[in-house]
């Protein structure tokens, strides 16, 4: 059973039906909505320069300006190429869900809904990548081998709990990102449109979450448990040094010391981890996980 903490939520159908009508009613199309032959300014940076890993360090005192607003760049490029890799996966796996459902259903008629907006933005992080004179990062081998099997292995609660550690904590981020009138236009207008169809996104994940979770086994809450725990552990492997002309040792050492970085880290999870804790999904062994990943408060 769900803890006693996480709220029931309304029907599936129910959900799905207002996602459903909010989606019709609030529709982007990147390549109409986002002005992609706008300049880029030399002197603004792509990510709140209090979001970089390296900000307050030693190292980042002795950097140029130009050297900063590069590794502003290439973190924002690294952090939209995760989410390209892990829309990927969420797609398939939404289809799977399809496959398996009825598609007279509202249920799955949102799934399809998801991929359909999905797509576009894994095509809009595409062309930022692109029209920041970037090339995308790519995951670990481990990852990436990893993520060819996930759409197979995830389903139910694990499914759930897979999609909200990928979609939450960056959402967060995103918003902040959004908010700062000193970015880039580009990038703000980008995640604009994403931290708004992504609400959709995050409310059909954890509803289901919960309904799942009222009928799952103990096997079946373990394994969510320890899936969320490695999503946990990956979001903390996101940073890129090289690319900006860095000494990956030294800055990657000083990024993983930054007590700023840390509370940036535990500020975008701060919503997940409450929702994951309330729904029982935080806590035995798994915890050791979720600890090493600094993550928790």
């Amino acid at each position: 059973m769900a803890s006693h903490t996480a709220r029931t939520p309304p029907g599936r159908e129910i959900t799905a039906k207002r996602l459903q009508t909010s989606s019709a009613r609030q529709f982007y199309d990147p390549d109409v909505d986002i002005d992609w032959d706008a300049p880029l300014h030399p002197d603004k940076y792509f990510v709140p320069e209090q979001l970089v890993t390296l900000y307050g360090t030693e190292l980042w005192q002795a950097m140029s300006q130009r050297q900063r607003l590069e590794l502003s760049k290439q973190e924002m490029i690294n952090t939209v190429s995760v989410g390209i890799w892990f829309e990927t996966i969420l797609m398939q796996m939404l289809m799977r869900l399809a496959y398996r459902g009825d598609p007279t259903s509202e249920h799955v008629q949102y799934a399809y809904t998801e991929v359909a907006e999905e797509c576009r933005h894994s095509t809009m992080f595409a062309k930022l990548i692109e029209k920041a004179g970037g090339r995308p990062y790519r995951q670990h081998p481990r990852w990436y081998l990893i993520g060819h099997t996930l759409p197979f292995v995830l389903r139910g609660p694990s499914m759930w709990a897979a999609t909200l550690m990928g979609e939450e904590v960056f959402d967060v981020l995103q918003r902040d990102t959004m908010r700062d009138e000193s970015l880039q236009p580009l990038v703000r207008a980008v995640m604009r449109i994403h931290v708004t169809e992504e609400a959709r996104h995050v409310r059909y994940a954890r509803e289901d979450l919960l309904r799942t979770l009222e009928t799952s086994n103990r096997l079946d809450r373990e394994f969510t448990r320890y899936v969320a725990a490695q999503g946990a552990m990956l979001l903390t492997r996101s940073a890129q040094y090289r690319r900006a002309g860095l000494d990956p040792r030294q800055a990657r050492a000083q990024a993983r010391d930054n007590p700023h970085h840390r509370e940036v880290k535990r500020h975008g999870a701060e919503r997940v981890v409450a929702f994951l804790s309330d729904a029982g999904l935080i806590g035995g062994p798994t915890e050791r996980i979720w600890r090493r990943s600094g993550l928790l408060g």
